[in-house]
């Protein structure tokens, strides 16, 4: 990992972007990686189709801070279509490193977080997840 992508990485972790609750978020959804004890919540707020704002709360190492700080600021402004299309490698280029396989869903689990909570919003299966 070159020293600007760690540098980086190290400032979400220490300085989240969005963190926090969103009282009027249309989209709420909690996901957890238990192998490393990430756990986020993420918070969209959709106006005509896009996402207006966004935020997340929670605790977990720094590969997944930083990836729920970078897709806190990447989302804005895209459709929940964009948004449901997303991969691991979209979160990669945001993380600008490569991640181990142990470490994927640490990098992972604020996508989850946000395609769970859109496919729920509209009106996807019901896995048992509380809003």
């Amino acid at each position: 990992m070159t020293s600007m992508y760690a540098e980086e990485i190290l400032d979400h972790y220490r300085n989240p972007r969005n963190f926090g609750e969103l009282k009027d978020a249309q989209i709420k959804y909690k996901e957890s990686n238990p192998l490393c004890g990430d756990e986020y919540e993420f918070y969209l707020k959709v106006n005509n189709g896009l996402v207006s704002d966004a935020k997340f709360f929670g605790d977990g190492c720094a590969i997944s801070k930083a990836s729920a700080s970078m897709l806190s600021e990447h989302v804005k402004n895209k459709t929940l279509d964009d948004l449901k299309k997303m991969k691991l490698d979209d979160v990669l280029k945001l993380l600008g490193i490569e991640v181990s396989a142990a470490r994927t869903k640490c990098a992972l689990v604020a996508l989850l977080a946000i395609q769970k909570g859109i496919q729920k919003f509209e009106g996807g299966k019901n896995d048992g997840s509380q809003r």
